[in-house]
């Protein structure tokens, strides 16, 4: 019975796994799978615990950091990601509190954030692109 109980672990960890994608109970599942394999045998609880703790560990300080390096790869960069540093030109008011504002870069209209809620950026004003999200650029005076 307990190695249903390893395999049912396994299976949790690794639909978490394809719900987050964050490349972290993926390890956890292999673990689990060593737990069931050794309940297969009948070796003690105590010893699957461990051999789970310790196969987990392994696995995620081991292949962690290349799978992250590998598919991180693949990732597609685009064009939007170079405008980040560079100066914009504010064409309307930056006001977060009402959602309002837009700058112009390389010839394109953004709709723009201040990067502190306090801040407000007025029309003619140039700034720094800080950071990008989404579709809005956010941006502090230079």
């Amino acid at each position: 019975m307990t190695v249903m109980y390893w395999l049912g672990a396994a299976a949790i960890f690794v639909v978490i796994e394809i719900i987050t994608m964050g490349l972290t109970t993926i390890w956890f599942a292999g673990g689990a799978l060593v737990g069931a394999v050794m309940a297969a045998f009948s070796l003690p609880l105590w010893s699957q615990i461990i051999a789970f703790v310790i196969v987990s560990v392994i696995l995620l300080i081991l292949t962690r950091p290349w799978a992250l390096k590998y598919l991180n790869s693949r990732t597609v960069r685009t064009n939007a990601d170079s405008l980040i540093g560079q100066t914009a030109l504010v064409t309307q008011d930056i006001d977060n509190l009402n959602a309002k504002g837009q700058v112009k870069v390389e010839g394109q209209i953004w709709t723009a954030r201040s990067i502190s809620d306090d801040v407000q950026l007025h029309e003619g004003q140039k700034v720094m692109i800080e950071s990008i999200s989404g579709v809005k650029v956010i941006v502090k005076p230079i």
